[in-house]
């Protein structure tokens, strides 16, 4: 994304929940990261031909020191016709990534999702500027 305030936070969050205190390796972090990013934009809703990381649908991501992955994402609105399926694929496309451990998506709806999210590349693919 290229509105840095868009960008979701990717976590690594250690023994409390603290963000930072994680007892990873620091490149082992930044590996996962990427690669779960490379996961996320495997992802498509179906009805829309632009990626979910792009369209701004994923909040946050936290990797726990057993390397549990808890995604928090929403969804275009709260009637999304794929509301089922694509929290799976999600997590389907997270479990991918080698180092993974248990993966957990949560659907969250603060702050609500609007078009103002998208990236510069969701905008272009969609014609909406």
């Amino acid at each position: 994304m290229t509105d840095e305030a868009k960008v979701p936070a990717i976590d690594a969050v250690g023994p409390g929940g603290g963000a930072g205190s994680s007892t990873l390796p620091a490149d082992e972090v930044a590996r996962m990261s990427d690669d779960i990013v490379g996961a996320l934009k495997s992802v498509y809703d179906p009805e829309i031909p632009a990626d979910i990381y792009e369209l701004g649908l994923i909040y946050k991501v936290d990797i726990a020191d057993d390397r549990a992955v808890t995604v928090d994402m929403t969804l275009t609105t709260p009637n999304c016709p794929s509301a089922q399926e694509l929290p799976i694929m999600v997590e389907n496309a997270v479990s991918s990534v080698a180092g993974v451990g248990p993966v957990t998506v949560n659907i969250v709806w603060d702050p609500p999702w609007d078009q103002s999210r998208m990236s510069d590349e969701a905008r272009a693919t969609l014609n909406m500027w």
